[in-house]
């Protein structure tokens, strides 16, 4: 139950100054992977604050750095128990779960300019992936970090030798694009230009649709082209990793560069009144009824579906169908049962099964496991809302059976399932993937649906709309 927030029936208008109000303490609850800089150990609501941002996923919380840096008060609010929206792991048993396939890339242009990698202890996966088609594995390399095992790799049946040639050309092109004119060029689904430059349908169907279809949720990849390009550019600048601690280390460095008390969790928004066109000042209401006001203006960060229902009324448009969807199944093993020692992505390109990719995570980080245990990572792209759990864990076995023997699958623990409805926007062309974040005056949109389906694209988002909101009140100089 969230903690009450009790405040006045009539809100007043804060001094010039806009200071915070004094609060009183709330029982909020403060989960494993809350920075301990975050503290929310605070006496009351402020009545009014200069800027609310609703949601404290990778776009709120990087709106609100940027407000900090222009000693800009404001309010975050969260309505989970921690920050990151879809970036979020568990711990279960000592097993450090991401909730669903996540993978941090180096090469995204924002995450280096606000991240300190240093610090999130970042383990590399290997610069390609092994792909399992015939009843075996083939490797797929980067020639640039793994020269001898893409030499080796020249002539299995994963793609022709032109094909291989093909993706060093396609990688230098991106290389000299900058990421505005990847991100605003002509379009078209990601299948077509692929065919377009003359892959062949072998590496097409036993690569790129499950590397690709992994990283968008769509195996059909009919993902916008620009989206492509820009991580193909991406990957090719840098390396795969995850951080030590689990991916929700990433929004948590961010948290805790942002003062504290500014944050309040469990605490959800039902409604925004944004009244006339031309006042900057927003109320939203809360899920308990009570009131909070914006001086300057309410940047809305939360995922696209929950926008469009909170913005009931303005014109926003429609979530685009299908939504990306996943579900992510992990498994326990004793270390000596891992057929696979390498911190690898491991593909279906069999064309076959209902599994996309799976890695063994304590491959690439150890500490996502106790010691001596090994933890198994699986992707399924879809939902598959009509199979039941335990159905569904069962054919996920049987198959992985068929790629690793029985003997050894047989010896995994199940842990957990995460479903998630909405992994991803929806990117198809035509795309936009640089919206105007202002909806009307005082009142501004972020997210990764806002810009590119990406980390950096939220990320991006969230600067842009703090940004503009700054521009339009004049607090910076434009």
């Amino acid at each position: 139950m969230p903690p009450c927030l009790c405040l006045p029936a009539i809100l007043p208008l804060p001094s010039p100054t806009l200071l915070l109000s004094t609060r009183r303490r709330l029982p909020l609850l403060k989960p494993p992977y809350v920075s301990s800089n975050i503290s929310i150990d605070s006496t009351s609501q402020p009545n009014t604050t200069g800027v609310i941002v609703i949601g404290g996923g990778l776009a709120g919380l990087a709106a609100a750095i940027r407000l900090q840096a222009d000693n800009i008060p404001f309010l975050l609010l969260e309505a989970s128990d921690a920050v990151g929206g879809r970036v979020r792991s568990d711990v279960v048993d000592g097993y450090t779960l991401d909730r669903g396939f996540q993978i941090f890339i180096t090469g995204y242009p924002e995450a280096r300019k606000i991240l300190d990698y240093d610090s999130l202890d970042l383990r590399k996966f290997y610069s390609g992936a092994q792909v399992y088609y015939g009843g075996r594995f083939h490797t797929v390399a980067d020639p640039l970090r793994h020269f001898a095992d893409a030499l080796q790799s020249l002539t299995n049946p994963i793609g022709s030798i032109v094909d291989k040639l093909l993706i060093g050309l396609t990688r230098l092109k991106v290389l000299t694009q900058g990421d505005d004119e990847i991100l605003s060029a002509e379009e078209e689904p990601t299948m077509n230009l692929l065919k377009k430059i003359g892959f062949s349908d072998a590496i097409l169907e036993r690569f790129f649709r499950p590397f690709f279809g992994g990283i968008f949720f769509d195996r059909e990849l009919e993902t916008t082209s620009r989206l492509f390009n820009f991580i193909f550019k991406c990957l090719a600048l840098g390396d795969n990793t995850l951080p030590a601690k689990g991916i929700a280390a990433i929004p948590e460095q961010l948290a805790a560069k942002l003062p504290s008390n500014s944050i309040l969790f469990n605490t959800r928004v039902v409604s925004i009144d944004s009244g006339s066109d031309s006042s900057t000042k927003i109320r939203v209401t809360l899920q308990n009824g009570e009131m909070l006001e914006s001086e300057f203006g309410v940047i809305l960060a939360v995922e696209e579906p929950e926008a469009v229902k909170l913005l009931a009324g303005e014109k926003t448009g429609e979530v685009r169908q299908p939504v990306r969807s996943t579900v992510c199944l992990y498994f326990s093993a004793d270390q000596g049962k891992v057929p696979v020692q390498d911190p690898v992505l491991l593909l279906n390109g069999s064309g076959k099964g209902i599994v996309n990719n799976m890695f063994f995570a304590t491959n690439v980080a150890p500490s996502y496991a106790p010691a001596g245990k090994a933890l198994v990572s699986v992707t399924l792209v879809g939902l598959y809302g009509d199979v039941a759990d335990e159905d569904l864990v069962d054919r996920v076995l049987k198959e992985l059976s068929g790629w690793f023997g029985k003997s050894v699958v047989g010896s995994w623990s199940y842990l957990r399932m995460y479903r998630i409805g909405f992994a991803q926007p929806n990117q198809f062309p035509p795309t936009n993937l640089k919206k105007n974040p202002k909806i009307k005056p005082g009142l501004y949109i972020c997210g990764d649906y806002v810009t590119s389906a990406t980390f950096d694209g939220a990320l991006v988002s969230g600067k842009i709309a703090a940004e503009t909101l700054l521009q339009d009140r004049a607090l910076i100089n434009v």
